[in-house]
């Protein structure tokens, strides 16, 4: 080792102005390296490739709300965006849109002429969309560069939105949907309007047509594109795949069956090892198999009537609260949930993921994961968002044109033979959480409501075939498929991580080891360049070149 002064000072400051460059950004855009052809990509390292397939990653934060979000640009302009896999488009609130919910929120300037913006029948071609939850949004459709995770895309179509009912908090302006093209309104209004990740897989932008997502409660996840994130996938072989359930068209939108949701086949739920099968709203349709989407942009769990009174069953002194679905159960109850998927590999869920919170009026019964649900006409029976996705890593591979069909990868972080979470455990969790739930339960049983069963929505003419390999609506075929279910070469599939280690040695010799996490970066939230805001929103993590200036200054040695 050798004392370095003048140099370590000239080193350090060059790599505090190129770190504070990469916290300007709000992500990080590296470059992919397969697994068999070398070492993995570092949050933070630049890419110098010249290749047009790219990979990023981002940080994901969680609203106040509970959904999760990222920073992307719009036009060179930064916005948080809720990421959301049970739609498909992505929108804006803008400042046409002067209602308290938008005028809340950053909001993309109309008043300002973007270099990038590209106007669709001068802005009469209008949009709506609508929630499982009754809210919406309208406006019309125009054309931006979008940036996410360093990965551009020009002229992609968005909504720009000049009405909304949708609360929006923690200055989040819009969703980044993440679905598949048929379920988008914007495709259907405008001519190539492809949503934004359909149009990545579609021009072959990214090394791999996928996307994956690790979600925390109360620390910075990640949002890769094109690449898994392996600081938190440690073993690749043990992620579980599992195809996508093809749909049949709606009406006539079209007289071939294809892609619709992010929804897989769910094989059997259980409690504590008491295992049952779900019995589907809509047998015919899907071969008598249970259909489950995820999606992230949903805060909660829900099932079924017929499967979720079953599942409470096992669950002693358990019992419905409200004519929402809300069940209630013991606050200490130590019980394990746990999905099986496809061929049955099971996935758990320990007390504090399903228990959301003690009742004010009943501080002994808490409410609890999942609600029932009245049958829907899509036949989508389970709705698994963000308890069950935080328990896992997921991977959403588009498919492939001609060779691969979309799925959905699920490396599971809770060991299913682990021993039971002590209620000290679930305590704790409640009270760092403040998760008392401002109720009262009713001090009587209340019956099951009855629902009568809707209309199935599509069309069953064009039959859907589980598995099936479509010729068109999904990546190009220029991709070689790494994870169809003939041959699956996972470990091939582009790698990043969100974390990276520096090694010092300090001046008594001993070596510090610190370890840092992509993190939210310094940015202007709505603000055009050029525009002058005093609105720049500060997150942890940026102060980080400077603490490691003042510790290498101050008389460190470095390996």
């Amino acid at each position: 080792m050798i004392r370095l002064a003048t140099v370590v000072l000239l080193l350090v400051l060059n790599f505090a102005l190129q770190f504070k460059n990469v916290l300007a950004a709000s992500t990080y855009n590296l470059r992919s390296t397969p697994l068999q052809d070398g070492p993995t990509s570092l949050a933070g390292q630049a890419s110098n490739s010249t290749a047009l397939n790219a990979f990023g990653i981002s940080p994901v934060s969680i609203a106040g709300d509970g959904t999760y979000y990222v920073v992307l640009q719009a036009g060179q302009i930064s916005f948080r965006a809720a990421l959301d896999t049970g739609s498909a488009d992505f929108w804006l609130t803008s400042t046409e849109c002067t209602n308290s919910t938008c005028m809340s929120v950053p909001r993309y300037p109309l008043t300002y002429t973007s270099p990038t913006f590209v106007s669709v029948n001068n802005n009469e071609t209008t949009f709506t969309v609508n929630y499982a939850d009754g809210t919406g949004a309208s406006g019309f459709v125009a054309r931006e560069t979008v940036e996410v995770a360093n990965v551009t895309v020009a002229n992609q179509a968005f909504g720009v939105v000049t009405s909304s009912n949708i609360t929006l908090i923690s200055e989040v302006s819009g969703i980044l949907g993440l679905g598949f093209s048929r379920q988008s309104e914007i495709s259907a209004r405008a001519a190539s309007a492809t949503p934004f990740f359909s149009t990545l897989a579609q021009q072959g932008i990214l090394d791999y047509p996928i996307f994956g997502l690790s979600l925390t409660r109360n620390a910075t996840g990640t949002f890769t594109l094109g690449a898994i994130d392996v600081s938190v996938v440690q073993n690749v072989s043990q992620v579980v795949w599992n195809e996508v359930v093809s749909f049949s068209p709606i009406g006539t939108q079209t007289n071939t069956s294809g892609y619709f949701y992010w929804a897989i086949r769910m094989s059997s739920f259980a409690v504590n090892g008491t295992q049952y099968t779900p019995q589907p709203t809509y047998p015919g349709p899907n071969d008598n198999s249970s259909i489950a989407l995820l999606d992230v942009g949903t805060t909660g769990l829900y099932g079924p009537y017929q499967d979720v009174i079953r599942l409470y069953s096992s669950f002693p002194s358990s019992r419905l609260v409200d004519e929402s679905g809300q069940w209630a159960v013991p606050c200490d109850s130590s019980a394990i949930i746990s999905f099986s998927f496809g061929d049955g590999a099971t996935f758990v869920l320990e007390p504090t993921d399903y228990i959301i919170g003690p009742a004010e009026g009943n501080p002994d019964l808490c409410l609890s994961w999942p609600k029932a649900a009245p049958p829907s006409a899509d036949g989508v029976d389970w709705l698994l968002g963000t308890p069950f996705l935080r328990t896992v890593y997921s991977i959403w591979s588009y498919g492939i044109d001609y060779q691969e069909p979309p799925m959905i990868g699920l490396y599971p972080y809770n060991n299913a033979s682990a021993p039971v979470q002590p209620f000290s455990v679930v305590e704790s969790s409640l009270s760092s959480e403040s998760a008392t739930v401002a109720t009262t339960l009713p001090n009587f049983v209340l019956s099951t409501p009855t629902y009568t069963t809707p209309p199935y929505a599509f069309n069953t003419s064009v039959p859907a075939v589980y598995g099936e390999i479509v010729q068109s609506e999904l990546a190009t075929s220029t991709y070689s498929p790494l994870i169809g279910t003939l041959a699956v070469n996972a470990t091939a599939l582009p790698q990043v991580t969100g974390a990276y280690t520096l090694f010092v040695t300090n001046s008594n010799g001993a070596v510090v080891t610190s370890t840092y996490h992509v993190s939210q970066p310094l940015v202007t939230l709505g603000i055009p360049p050029g525009w002058n805001s005093a609105a720049s929103r500060s997150v942890p993590g940026v102060g980080l070149a400077i603490s490691i200036l003042i510790t290498l200054v101050a008389g460190t040695w470095i390996i």
